[in-house]
């Protein structure tokens, strides 16, 4: 069966653009559902779904959206029509994948697309604004494809044309290459860095593949830690091993390294059981390549590599970043634990090394038990988080939780 690829755009301005995606996506052999979520003028060609489809499943009518008199509110209307009507598209099984063109107003409303779509889906976005500073972080779905729409703002020309059949064998290879499900093993989510820093999956992962789960690790810089808990909320995970929590105290401290205001507590809202631990938690992740605010003048810095450095950060701010995490377990509706490895937390924290603060690992260890919701297991182990006593406390805790 042919895929089916959805494409979107405001069909009254890229028409002729929108067509050609068309054409592109049937002549690799592709099939095509076409979406207008234009508001003033109407295309030549009906589509498939309308604009007016669109502004009725926001509850609202083209007429009200041109009558509000506000280019940015009526788009919105779009934007959440589009959602409705794509989000049910995907769950009726009649699309394989979608594309969007926009400029700034298409991939405004492209953004909230892609997010209404659940992580591993072919999503792509052809825009004239792709990797701008335009684009907040927070709204950048984790597994979204981008492509710069140069030269195309008005008409089709041989330098446009290049990027829109890319993006239309991309999403179109996505679809038809995209890997179903082939096992029915329960999955284990896992955070972690390289394996110069945080250790414990070399441990962890064959040892749980052992007892009969498929783990995925992630790595938690922005990005990775929002797809974590995309899953997380999905109920992708039987159990989560969150020990890479480095992403809260980034947030906390204002890094564009974020992966958000909720990282740490999906697995707990949607009742995971998860153990967690503070992997990189007295670290501040930033831009390599740029500045450092004025705040930060008196702290250490650890250079990583030309793209990411880190903060080193001080004893009150580890503390206060202990209180971060336990804010976010008290929302745990299931079972929850946390695990304190007391000599050290990543592997430039040693006794030894460059890193090593034992103040500082005291001062959170502090404020993590005074601060600690009753729903969560405090365990304080008296070794280093790249142990292998560690690796076994979280293996007791696992067993205990799944009868293993």
């Amino acid at each position: 069966m042919k895929k089916r690829i959805l494409i979107v755009g405001t069909y009254d301005t890229k028409e002729d653009e929108l067509h050609y995606l068309e054409h592109i996506i049937i002549e690799q052999g592709g099939a095509t559902l076409t979406m207008d979520v234009s508001v003033l003028e109407g295309p030549t060609q009906p589509t498939d779904v309308s604009k007016h489809d669109v502004a009725n499943a926001a509850g609202s009518t083209i007429e009200k959206a041109i009558a509000l008199d506000d280019e940015n509110e009526a788009m919105q209307i779009m934007a959440n029509g589009a959602c409705q009507l794509i989000t049910q598209a995907y769950n009726d099984g009649k699309i394989d994948g979608v594309v969007i063109l926009g400029g700034s107003m298409g991939t405004d409303l492209a953004l909230d697309v892609c997010l209404s779509l659940p992580l591993g889906f072919p999503k792509y976005i052809i825009s004239t604004i792709a990797f701008s500073p335009l684009l907040p972080t927070d709204r950048i779905p984790a597994d979204v494809q981008m492509i710069l729409w140069a030269g195309g703002l008005y008409g089709l020309n041989s330098i446009c044309k290049a990027s829109l059949s890319q993006a239309a064998g991309a999403v179109l290879g996505a679809a038809k290459s995209l890997e179903k499900q082939t096992t029915n093993k329960p999955m284990v989510g896992m955070t972690s860095f390289g394996k110069t820093v945080l250790q414990y999956m070399v441990n962890l992962k064959p040892a749980l593949e052992a007892r009969g789960y498929e783990v995925a690790v992630f790595h938690p810089t922005g990005m990775g830690g929002r797809a974590f808990e995309d899953l997380a909320a999905q109920g992708r995970f039987v159990c989560v091993m969150d020990f890479a929590t480095q992403e809260i105290g980034n947030h906390l401290f204002g890094s564009v390294v974020s992966a958000g205001p909720n990282r740490l507590t999906a697995a707990a809202i949607a009742g995971v059981p998860q153990i967690v631990a503070p992997g990189c938690h007295d670290l501040v992740d930033f831009p390599g390549w740029q500045g450092l605010d004025a705040r930060w003048e008196n702290h250490e810095v650890h250079a990583h590599n030309r793209l990411l450095s880190s903060i080193v950060l001080s004893d009150k701010e580890r503390g206060d970043v202990a209180k971060a995490h336990t804010e976010r377990l008290a929302y745990a509706t299931g079972k929850s634990a946390f695990i304190m490895p007391l000599k050290g937390c990543h592997e430039w924290d040693r006794e030894g090394a460059p890193l090593h603060n034992p103040s500082g690992l005291q001062a959170f260890a502090e404020a993590l038990k005074f601060s600690m919701p009753d729903k969560t297991t405090l365990y304080e182990i008296n070794s280093h988080i790249n142990d292998a006593a560690f690796s076994n406390k979280v293996l007791a805790v696992f067993d205990e939780w799944f009868g293993v």
